[in-house]
């Protein structure tokens, strides 16, 4: 397709910070610090830094490749652009099936505390299906729906954490234990590429970056203000659970900061950290099956997935075909899969595509340059190092859906050139 149909430039500043907000500050702050604190101990807070670290230094690669390829797709393109066909498709590959695996997570977490008992799939399903039918109806709309969401969701932190500071207070005490190196480097890095799972939504903005006004300034823009921001959400929220429940309450209980609440003197509060929980996974999925339709159509356009997901809707100017696509295998992996281990394999898959953010940046002329190339550099061995410490179990899955894609552009490939 040589002209392929394009998208509408509707997104601002604010609309597209809200957009990475509600892609960060989603569900992974109330549950993913259990498994970094397992794995880490008092040192989440040093494997936090690492992922914020990590974090900042992918951002930097794609505001600066955003501005430069300001159109759907994100690192796919910006991989085929600067590296090739082939480490484009890595990335993109890595995206969707990494996002995708998160968005059914993100889907059963919301059923998790706003479902009865026995209909948590159902509920789930239903989720998908109406946040689907919401970006169907234009990227305005999950614009405004993402305001609503990171408000509410930002309250009932600030209520939270209100909360665990009432009466006594929190014990800073218990924040250090047995010390930040009680677990080795190995606990801490794995506890970054864990963490790193909960940082990864700022790609959402890169993505959308063909419905973006002026991408140039507003989509670096955005991507270090929704960064920043949520860097001190996690930050905030990472000591006061240590100082409530100290590392090995963190560990041992999948809802940390609901158990720090009921600590507190204001364990009425309690509810309100369920009520965010539910509305940040749905604010994180209404934003992940934007982007990964984005992804899709990019992927679509260049024949490294179906032509017929390259559909642009023409009245709403959105990829329904994608975006529908995506909510179907979203919704038949929540009928039949258990996704407990869903932040490993997302994070094995997420890191693998901002290595390619970081070598495409890398390879940038001198007048498309944002940042010192140093922090590209850095970056790439992070991802390469936080991958390697992830769980066993995640990195051979991983391992698995990457082969599953390159053996399916290879028989394409063939397929076409035979």
């Amino acid at each position: 397709m040589n002209n392929p149909p394009a998208l509408a430039r509707r997104l601002g500043t604010l609309d597209a910070s809200l957009i990475g907000l509600g892609s960060m500050i989603g569900a992974g702050v109330f549950a993913a610090f259990t498994p970094a604190a397992a794995a880490a101990g008092s040192g989440l807070l040093v494997g936090l830094v690492v992922a914020a670290f990590v974090a900042f230094c992918n951002a930097t690669s794609s505001a600066q490749l955003a501005a430069a390829y300001p159109t759907s797709g994100g690192t796919y393109v910006y991989g085929r652009e600067r590296l090739g066909p082939w480490p484009g498709f890595l990335a993109g590959w890595g995206f969707v099936i990494g996002k995708t695996a998160s968005a059914a997570a993100m889907a059963m977490t919301f059923a998790a505390y706003a479902a009865p008992p026995g209909w948590e799939r159902p509920v789930a399903i239903a989720a998908v299906i109406l946040l689907t039918a919401v970006n169907y109806h234009g990227v305005t709309r999950t614009a405004g729906l993402t305001r609503i969401l990171v408000i509410a969701v930002l309250a009932a932190l600030a209520i939270a954490v209100a909360a665990c500071w009432g009466g006594s207070g929190p014990d800073f005490g218990n924040v250090i234990g047995d010390g930040l190196l009680s677990h080795g480097w190995y606990g801490i890095l794995q506890s970054g590429g864990l963490l790193f799972f909960a940082f990864a939504g700022y790609a959402r903005i890169a993505t959308m970056g063909e419905e973006v006004r002026e991408p140039r300034r507003t989509i670096p823009r955005a991507i270090s203000i929704a960064l920043g921001i949520t860097i001190v959400v996690y930050a905030v929220i990472a000591l006061t659970v240590l100082s409530v429940l100290g590392p090995d309450g963190v560990a041992g209980n999948p809802t940390p900061l609901a158990a720090a609440v009921e600590r507190g003197s204001l364990a009425w509060a309690a509810p309100v950290v369920g009520v965010g929980a539910a509305v940040a996974s749905l604010g994180a999925l209404l934003a992940l099956i934007a982007g990964l339709g984005r992804t899709s159509l990019a992927m679509a356009r260049e024949h490294d997935l179906p032509q017929a997901l390259a559909a642009v809707h023409p009245r709403y100017k959105v990829p329904y075909r994608a975006e529908v696509t995506i909510a179907v295998v979203v919704c038949a992996i929540i009928a039949v899969a258990d996704l407990r281990g869903a932040i490993g394999f997302s994070s094995f898959g997420v890191l693998l595509y901002y290595l390619v953010a970081n070598i495409a940046a890398f390879t940038q002329p001198a007048a498309d340059r944002r940042y010192p190339k140093a922090l590209q550099v850095l970056g790439a061995i992070a991802c390469v190092v936080l991958v390697a410490t992830l769980p066993p179990l995640s990195v051979g899955l991983g391992v698995l859906m990457f082969a599953v894609g390159v053996t399916y552009r290879w028989i394409r490939l063939r397929a076409v050139s035979g």
